[in-house]
């Protein structure tokens, strides 16, 4: 189901004149295909149930305004924590496929907005064909140097070159690419781990954040990402990728719902300053068509 699809039919629900239970079953309905999660679609429409007993749901606008009030209360809202005075170690998560590379070029520059001088892109995805290609064309794109290997290096020993380089040239932000090869999860958990080792014991000064990349097209899939992640790592940050007005966004806030992640951007076209500081309240109000 697209946003506006969801947000149609919000529309179709409210004016469909069914009685009250059977509305709330539908709306219900309708929150569980969209991505909302079982537990956060039940709790919306128990407490709209509760608020509609009032009379204040009167009309669509009264709909849409009350359901993106309480759907909003459940969206964690996070910032990505920079400081110029020290190094600033980002670690990028996520599937293949999901808009990694890009987004580390959108927080290439991002940080460089935010007064973040010496930036490195460190290559540490060494087993999928062209990733460190890919990588290279955007540290070219942004200007930042990047770290590398062979393809088929120990991702570890990247991260550890990385963080010597980094040292040595005073630079202030490595981000961090990594593999998402779920295919192989117990491999891919082990590879995770162990550079999230390596940097914590090599540079413990730093102020380090995981950050997950989802495509917010996933739905579900995007949940179950999000667990298996935070499991083997913890998550501090999510970054929605390929976000636009058809995007399923319903699943920002079973994950915020359930697993308690931020979101921290939202990823909105190919363009190095596509990338959004992650409002909840207007995530929701864009969702559900509220004004």
């Amino acid at each position: 189901m697209t946003k506006k699809s969801f947000a149609s039919r919000l529309l179709g629900i409210f004016s469909s004149g069914k009685g009250d239970e059977e509305f709330y079953e539908e709306l219900e309905e309708a929150l569980w295909e969209g991505d909302f999660g079982a537990l956060a679609a039940m709790d919306a429409v128990d407490e709209l149930r509760t608020r509609g007993r009032d009379g204040r749901i009167r009309d669509r606008e009264a709909l849409t305004g009350v359901l993106s009030e309480i759907l909003s209360t459940s969206v964690k809202a996070g910032r990505l924590e920079l400081d110029s005075d020290r190094l600033n170690i980002v670690l990028v998560l996520g599937v293949n496929g999901v808009g990694k590379t890009t987004t580390i070029a959108k927080l290439a520059r991002y940080a460089a907005g935010r007064g973040i001088e010496g930036i490195v892109l460190c290559a540490a995805d060494t087993f999928r064909a062209g990733a460190i290609e890919q990588l290279e064309i955007q540290g070219e794109r942004v200007g930042a140097r990047v770290i590398r290997q062979e393809s088929g290096s120990d991702p570890g020993a990247v991260v550890y070159d990385a963080l010597a380089s980094a040292s040595s040239h005073g630079d202030r932000l490595i981000l961090v690419d990594t593999a998402g090869r779920m295919h192989n999860k117990a491999n891919l958990v082990k590879e995770l781990q162990k550079i999230d080792k390596v940097i914590r014991s090599r540079a413990p000064d730093a102020l380090y954040s995981r950050l997950l990349v989802i495509d917010s097209n996933t739905g579900q899939n995007a949940l179950r990402q999000a667990e298996i992640f935070n499991e083997a790592l913890g998550i501090d940050l999510i970054a929605m990728a390929k976000y636009d007005s058809s995007a399923k966004g319903g699943v920002a806030v079973a994950i915020s719902k359930q697993l308690g992640i931020p979101f921290g951007f939202l990823g909105t076209g190919e363009g190095l300053d596509d990338l959004e500081e992650f409002d909840g309240g207007r995530y929701v109000r864009n969702l559900v068509g509220a004004r």
